[in-house]
């Protein structure tokens, strides 16, 4: 019997560096899937603050409008005329409710439950709900019209109006029942809601003065009201979110 010898060459196996570049290349793969869907997420995370911190911004400047609508309104209702600026951010309070001489800061007293009824209005409308949340500082601004005035120890106009301010916010403190009174308000870095300023003749409504009624105008109170903002922080995200999606 005789055994026939196969021509046929046995398979030899598999190259086995191939194999390992296959499996190399599968895994790489899978890492920039995996990557790919991290980044993904990442930018969708981003994307959602950044929708978020949109509409903050959008709810505080709906407040703001609500709390100077509300208080021109409520203080309508008692015969107290105020006035919004154009850009709807101050509560103009106009001289004859004050009562400010040329030279003049304090409160007179027959103007005193005038200022009281402002005061009480201001708080009414801005402790409602959440809003003092929407709120970074509330300014009361003083003003005077454009005639030189050389006392405050030579301060003039810009001692002037800041006296103004502070006459006005100190009468609050020492009028407004305690349970109501402005500062007892802070924002939501803890910081006192209200703060007060001058601007001298700078910042005037008449801005051509050529008589009593021009000068009037000028003399006046302002209540600007300021919105929380995102910080600088969160605008560096948001440019840098806006970066990376166009590479």
């Amino acid at each position: 019997m005789r055994w026939r010898k196969s021509h046929d060459a046995p398979m030899e196996d598999e190259d086995p560096y191939w194999k390992s570049f296959v499996d190399i290349m599968s895994a790489l793969l899978v890492l920039f899937i995996l990557a790919s869907v991290v980044l993904i997420l990442q930018l969708m995370e981003k994307s959602a603050d950044f929708d978020q911190q949109v509409e903050q911004l959008k709810k505080a400047e709906t407040v703001r409008q609500q709390i100077l609508d509300e208080a021109v309104e409520k203080l309508r209702q008692r015969g107290i005329k105020v006035e919004v600026s154009e850009n709807h951010t101050v509560l103009r309070i106009p001289n004859e409710l004050l009562g400010f001489d040329t030279g003049a800061f304090e409160i007179q007293p027959r103007y005193q439950q005038t200022a009281l009824e402002i005061g009480e209005v201001i708080n009414q409308v801005i402790s409602r709900d959440d809003r003092v949340n929407y709120l970074d500082t509330i300014f009361i601004e003083g003003h005077t019209d454009n005639r030189p005035f050389p006392g405050f120890m030579g301060k003039g106009n810009w001692g002037l109006s800041t006296f103004r301010a502070i006459s006005l916010w100190q009468f609050w403190s020492n009028e407004m029942p305690e349970a109501e009174r402005l500062n007892r308000l802070s924002n939501q870095d803890g910081e006192p809601l209200f703060s007060v300023s001058g601007y001298a003749e700078t910042r005037p409504v008449s801005k051509q003065q050529d008589g009593e009624e021009d000068y009037r105008l000028n003399r006046r109170i302002d209540i600007r009201f300021t919105i929380r903002r995102p910080q600088s922080a969160d605008y560096e995200a948001v440019k840098t979110l806006l970066g990376n999606s166009g590479q």
